[in-house]
């Protein structure tokens, strides 16, 4: 039977395949309406309203053409969101663990150690420290600021890094930002500064080749990594060489004979790590596998029709749902608690290596005080810089270790260790001169304590830094 006889059989049929039509040809138009609206709108994303400068270093005139990164990026501003071992607000970790303030004996992180709040205050946060107080070079400023790449490229960057810290504030006043990671004109992520490019090509790395995935990681390296200012000139050097385990940089600095100071107490050749976030992370699971740092904490989202990265750099604990699960399909409470466990063994280890670390320093001032010899002390002094640069490679990296757990608390086993046969030595050296062993050590149980027993006057400390904000600081904030 041909569709003519069915159709005029049953009539009702020829308003089912009217309807069916019409529906099918609704549904089509709002599809096409949809996609042709987001075309719009990612080429209005893509727009750039007000050409940016080369070296525009102002976030809010990026802000302009766009609104929606600047937008999640001012939300760095708070600092409300507290994890269980850390989070963006401010804590005080020589009041949380006074003995780093023995541990730093002699070096101005003793005086005044916070927990950075993030990049929105990273030039605030840097102008407020007491440690700015000692003289520091131009180098300090190099990961805090977009007019750092700006004042490199009008200057040079030797004569950048040669310049001092106070000579250079009035030119530093944006906070990180949008020219730290992007090319203004093409908005491709891009290297900004020299020591990241100058580590991988002496590795034979060309990095300009990376994928942009890769790029998702870089950028972050170009700071959140362990340095050291190479002499002359302060010149800033990444450790890489041997390769980036703590021991590799460890080996790395000792060839060089570097030292940042010579530990008030102990006499010890003192290495300050900085915050190897992407060493240790290249040790890790996330590594391995691909994973970017901007996967995880700078996650992508959408809006309407476009999908963009969230520059809302915060922990991934305060996204679990954007971040961790984008992956890992368990509960966002067993996410977290597995997290929490992971840093709960890797900051049990670093207490004992901190209440070691603190006692050998000061069991080593004794060994001199008793009359111990340079030759008696030497192999003392080598086992206390190498305990505390392992401890400090994984304390000083933010996470709590939880980029890479398992090679956290190798590292701190490491350290433990170095640090108990460095007692073992002095446990000698103090039977050899009938000095008694243990030995009775002050009190250093509050961060007041430990400052006062390593000899810091803090009033007067904190009166200089105040005049300093009263006289100096207003003259900086007005000069551009």
């Amino acid at each position: 039977m041909s569709i003519r006889e069915i159709s005029q059989k049953k009539p009702w049929l020829n308003w089912v395949l009217f309807f069916a039509t019409v529906v099918i040809v609704f549904i089509i138009g709002l599809l096409a309406a949809s996609i042709v609206e987001r075309r719009s709108e990612a080429q209005l994303y893509f727009q750039m309203i007000n050409p940016i400068e080369e070296w525009e270093a102002n976030n809010a005139v990026w802000g302009d053409n766009f609104p929606r990164q600047y937008e999640s990026y001012s939300m760095t501003a708070d600092t409300s969101f507290m994890s269980k071992h850390f989070g963006s607000g401010m804590i005080d970790y020589l009041d949380k663990y006074p003995e780093l303030v023995v541990m730093w004996a002699g070096y101005a992180f003793s005086r005044d150690y916070n927990q950075g709040r993030g990049h929105y205050y990273s030039v605030t946060d840097v102008q407020n420290t007491l440690r700015t107080m000692v003289p520091q070079p131009a180098t300090c400023w190099t990961c805090k600021s977009p007019d750092v790449p700006r004042m490199m490229n009008e200057i040079g960057v030797a004569e950048f890094y040669a310049g001092t810290w106070g000579d250079m504030g009035p030119n530093i006043q944006n906070h990180i930002g949008c020219l730290d990671c992007h090319d203004p004109s093409t908005m491709n992520l891009r290297i900004s500064r020299p020591a990241l490019v100058e580590a991988f090509q002496r590795q034979g790395i060309d990095i300009t080749k990376a994928t942009r995935q890769e790029m998702r990681s870089l950028v972050c390296a170009q700071c959140h990594v362990e340095y050291y200012f190479k002499q002359p000139g302060n010149y800033l050097t990444f450790p890489w060489d041997e390769g980036f385990a703590a021991e590799d940089m460890e080996k790395y600095l000792d060839n060089v004979g570097h030292t940042d100071w010579v530990h008030a107490l102990s006499k010890a050749p003192m290495i300050k790590t900085q915050h190897p976030d992407y060493e240790l992370y290249k040790t890790g699971i996330h590594a391995q596998r691909g994973v970017s740092c901007a996967d995880c904490h700078m996650p992508y989202k959408r809006e309407g029709g476009i999908k963009f990265t969230d520059h809302h750099l915060r922990s991934p604990l305060a996204n679990v749902a954007g971040s961790c699960q984008v992956c890992h399909r368990e509960s966002e409470a067993d996410l977290i608690k597995n997290v929490y466990d992971h840093q709960a063994r890797v900051s049990e280890l670093r207490r004992i290596c901190e209440k070691n670390l603190a006692t050998v320093h000061l069991e080593a001032k004794y060994a001199w005080d008793a009359g111990a010899t340079e030759d008696e002390m030497k192999d003392v002094l080598q086992l206390i810089r190498h305990a505390q640069w392992r401890w400090d490679w994984v304390a000083a990296a933010n996470g709590m270790g939880i980029h890479s757990p398992a090679e956290a608390l190798r590292v701190l086993g490491t350290s433990i260790q170095k640090v108990n046969e460095a007692r073992i030595i002095l446990a000698t050296v103090f039977h050899k001169y009938d000095h008694q062993y243990p030995v009775e050590l002050p009190d250093f149980s509050t961060k007041a304590k430990a400052q006062e027993v390593i000899g810091l006057d803090m009033d007067k400390l904190h009166q200089d830094k105040k005049e300093w904000k009263e006289t100096v600081l207003p003259q900086w904030l007005s000069a551009l």
